[in-house]
């Protein structure tokens, strides 16, 4: 995501870039379904698209079921290659207290459900409304990693 903070070709991520600095960026986009929106006001929590650092929000897609290596086409030409399920940082306790335990589900797997993270493979503007098409890795189905 051009001027994001997570952008460019190395680790980004402030923790991860300190001990190892051209580990390759596996974080560039953030995606999380609006749906959790719905499910987290339910809880209590009055989140909203953009408050935990999303770039895309989705509506009617399981985005942390899909398998590793999906890539999503977004609007007429962007592509990203999801990597992994976006784990809580306790940062979002100081968003809203409690926030990062919601979004922990230790009897349910996918454990975590804060969104996924993906890489640019094709660049592209995208749009509200645009259409996301799903493309499933050819090869084995593995399931997203915590990263």
């Amino acid at each position: 995501m051009e001027g994001d903070a997570h952008a460019g070709r190395f680790m980004q991520h402030r923790y991860l870039a300190r001990k190892m600095p051209i580990m390759p960026n596996n974080r560039q986009v953030h995606l999380i379904t609006s749906e959790l929106f719905t499910e987290l006001g339910s809880s209590g929590f009055n989140v909203a698209p953009g408050d935990l650092g999303e770039n895309i929000t989705t509506a009617g897609l399981d985005l942390t079921k899909l398998p590793l290596g999906t890539r999503l086409r977004l609007g007429h030409s962007a592509v990203v290659e999801l990597t992994g399920l976006r784990t809580p940082c306790s940062l979002i306790d100081r968003f809203q207290k409690g926030l990062k335990r919601a979004m922990i589900m230790k009897h349910e797997q996918p454990m975590f459900r804060c969104g996924v993270l993906g890489v640019a493979k094709a660049p592209g503007e995208i749009a509200a409304g645009d259409p996301i098409i799903v493309e499933l890795p050819s090869s084995s189905l593995k399931p997203l990693p915590a990263l």
